[in-house]
């Protein structure tokens, strides 16, 4: 009998501290849990076309390449180059991503065959002309943002969490994001990014999703929509590719110079 009740109260116990469990708390372990789903790629390449559209439907399309590196210890190292149009044809693009201390960015630009560094206070800037900003390059890592659950929802006929991240730079262009996560498999399903008065700027939608290696969710497009100016940019993505071998040496400034030769 005693037994019976000793048991009765551990239960009560474990599930008065899962009650407790505050907003913050669920949105940090939510945002965890999908950092961890997803490790194991090691390396990624992808090809894409972006669509840059204006407020008056006008369109231009460029083709680029990507390719990204998964290091555990740090943020993720990714390479873009763009292949055409002429006018961009060259230009190529390095992050570090970093946990806990600023993105390093350079952009290499053919026109004048130099390597400039992105400075902290233009990553909040566009990036080609594009709706993306420099700083939405990164690797989103866990430790660059705070965390709150807002609520359960359901979208793209999809079970989904809410959660608000909130960037750690105060230099970021963003005073807080709000992110739909799948339950199932804590894929992205949107993200919409407010602005340093705290007014909507834009929406990230995700769509046409594959499964790769059994358990890497990649989306096949990306529209980002910006409320303010009216423009879009969408990129698809084809022909992903994993656990291709690449290296830290291939993430140098001299591999950036070489890949926008």
């Amino acid at each position: 009998m005693k037994k019976t009740i000793k048991t009765i109260a551990l239960l009560l116990i474990g599930g008065s501290m899962t009650w407790a469990q505050t907003p913050e708390q669920k949105g940090l372990k939510i945002a965890q849990d999908a950092s961890k789903y997803d490790e194991g790629f090691e390396s990624s390449e992808v090809n894409l076309t972006m669509t840059l559209k204006n407020k008056h439907g006008q369109e231009s399309v460029r083709f680029l390449s990507n390719q990204t590196l998964e290091l555990i210890e740090d943020g993720d190292k990714s390479l873009i180059v763009f292949n055409s149009p002429r006018d961009v044809k060259g230009t190529a693009t390095l992050t570090y991503t970093h946990k806990e201390v600023s993105d390093d960015q350079w952009l290499y630009l053919p026109s004048i065959k130099r390597v400039k560094r992105i400075s902290s206070d233009n990553k909040s800037g566009p990036f080609m002309g594009s709706e993306f900003a420099y700083e939405d390059l990164s690797s989103q890592e866990v430790e660059k943002y705070t965390y709150k659950y807002i609520k359960d929802d359901n979208i793209n006929g999809e079970n989904a969490y809410v959660i608000e991240r909130d960037p750690v730079d105060p230099k970021s262009g963003y005073t807080r994001q709000l992110v739909w996560l799948n339950k199932s498999n804590y894929r992205p399903e949107k993200i919409e990014f407010y602005d340093r008065k705290d007014e909507l700027l834009k929406t990230l939608s995700y769509a046409n999703y594959k499964v790769y290696l059994g358990k890497h969710w990649r989306a096949g497009e990306f529209l980002m929509v910006n409320h303010q100016t009216g423009k879009e940019t969408t990129l698809k993505f084809e022909d992903y590719r994993f656990k291709v071998g690449l290296a830290e040496a291939d993430f140098s400034q001299n591999s950036l110079i070489r890949a926008g030769r």
